[in-house]
């Protein structure tokens, strides 16, 4: 029987093995890409990519936060800086001659933040090669709740799929004595109106952090981006697939622990 190891190392290279669907069809990457091309096309209409460049040293800084560790994280940062550097060459930046702006090709320096238990040797292992990719690239670890980078230094920051992860889990659902005392569960689906109230108090409270810590690091004219999930107005939360999916890893968790437990 193999080992976990061994079966890490097969999902690891299928994972790898596996491009997005080609071609132009109803299943195809290019059919299905709707939040990279709405990155792109905010990209093109909002960032003067050459009024940023021509004030950082024809540097252009790019964050990802919450990048776990690949490789999804490497194909978003190609594609942003793909749309910049289209943006940048449609619009040369006029400074003494075209000749002369045409060599002026600004550089880019990508961060890629996570938590600092995050796997970064496993990211960078993934990381590709120098001569395959047209940054440079550096680890930032840190919760993006608080400040990561020096005072105006980022031009472009963006998070996918991490923000609903909050940074720690409301101390009411876990007080026995409260109202929102989540007993029995492991997300707030299915939860009383206190449990769902306090986890949107939490998230409240660190999405506030998180703007606020961006405010100071981007500079004036950048951009953030941020793509994540939401709940439709009235929607319970256990009717969408993510609260069924968390109702029945929980129940399962139940049983596992009252099996322990006999």
């Amino acid at each position: 029987m193999a080992n976990c190891g061994e079966e890490e190392i097969k999902t690891k290279l299928v994972i790898n093995a596996l491009p997005p669907n080609g071609g132009n069809g109803t299943y195809s990457y290019s059919k299905n890409s709707y939040f990279q091309r709405k990155i792109e096309e905010e990209i093109y209409k909002k960032l003067d990519v050459q009024n940023l460049a021509s004030r950082s040293n024809m540097t252009i800084r790019i964050a990802d936060l919450g990048c776990a560790t690949g490789p999804n994280t490497f194909i978003t940062a190609q594609n942003v800086l793909e749309a910049i550097k289209t943006k940048y060459q449609i619009h040369p930046n006029d400074i003494a001659s075209s000749s002369i702006s045409m060599l002026m090709q600004p550089e880019f320096h990508v961060f890629f933040n996570d938590l600092p238990s995050n796997d970064f040797n496993t990211l960078f292992t993934n990381l590709p090669p120098q001569k395959d990719r047209e940054y440079m690239a550096a680890g930032v670890p840190g919760s993006f709740y608080d400040r990561l980078f020096p005072e105006c230094s980022i031009h472009l920051a963006y998070t996918s799929y991490a923000l609903h992860f909050l940074s720690k889990s409301p101390e009411e659902v876990q007080d026995m004595e409260s109202p929102a005392w989540n007993e029995g569960r492991i997300h707030y689906t299915s939860g009383s109106k206190e449990v769902v109230e306090a986890y949107s108090a939490q998230f409240g409270k660190d999405v506030g952090r998180f703007l606020d810590a961006r405010a100071t690091e981007i500079v004036p004219g950048g951009i953030l981006v941020i793509v994540m999930q939401g709940v439709p107005n009235g929607m319970p939360h256990s009717d969408i697939i993510n609260g069924m999916l968390y109702d029945c890893m929980g129940s399962i968790l139940m049983d596992l622990s009252n099996e322990v437990s006999k």
